[in-house]
């Protein structure tokens, strides 16, 4: 079995992004599974051009996309991916796009064919705060998961997918509010690679 999991480069003024940060720490091996890791751009649509290369090349049996949560206190697995972009701020390439469809004509949403609730109780069951969540937001999180799951749909069948929101790593908290939550890079690692055993195991 094979798994990609990718992270996303830093965006929104940060230098450092949590979700590639804790994915650089992942094991090479989870269970039976090689597990293969990469760096996504936060640029609508062209980070799904990159994922579809990494898919290309691998034919991974799973794919899971980590982004960035900030203001979050777990790790949340995502349920559902909407066919809308409709960004408060810019990407890293300056796109903005408001009320528009991901994919024109594209089904209204997808839900993740990843064992979510397994995924959730695995991370939970190790004592490191996760829950699944039923909006991915309409940034670049949202729209290479709807993407990751049309292409499932049209392209690579049987091919499962999602995406996991893990929130601020220490670093970035300097500077913000007091009290806004963060979580050790090495403890949202483990919680990912809780999340892949529950992939694993459920092949």
């Amino acid at each position: 079995m094979k798994i990609i999991i990718t992270g996303f480069d830093p965006f929104g003024g940060e230098t450092i992004n949590p979700a590639y940060e804790a994915v650089k720490l992942l094991p090479s091996k989870i269970g039976s599974a090689e597990v293969i890791t990469a760096e996504l751009p936060t640029v609508f649509g062209k980070c799904a051009v990159v994922l579809e290369q990494l898919i290309e090349l691998h034919s991974p049996d799973a794919v899971i996309c980590v982004g960035q949560a900030g203001g979050s206190r777990g790790i949340a697995i995502e349920r559902i991916a909407i066919n809308i972009a409709d960004a408060n701020i810019s990407d890293n390439e300056g796109n903005q796009p408001a009320d528009l469809a991901i994919i024109e004509g594209g089904v209204a949403a997808y839900f993740s064919n990843l064992p979510v609730k397994d995924m959730m109780k695995n991370i939970k069951n190790h004592e490191i705060p996760a829950s699944i969540s039923n909006s991915a937001g309409t940034f670049v999180c949202n729209d290479v998961m709807y993407r990751l799951l049309h292409m499932s749909a049209t392209k690579y069948p049987n091919r499962r997918g999602g995406i996991i929101h893990v929130p601020y790593i220490p670093e970035q908290v300097e500077g913000k509010p007091e009290g806004t939550p963060s979580m050790p890079t090495e403890v949202i690692a483990k919680g990912l690679e809780y999340a892949i055993e529950s992939v694993v195991s459920g092949q």
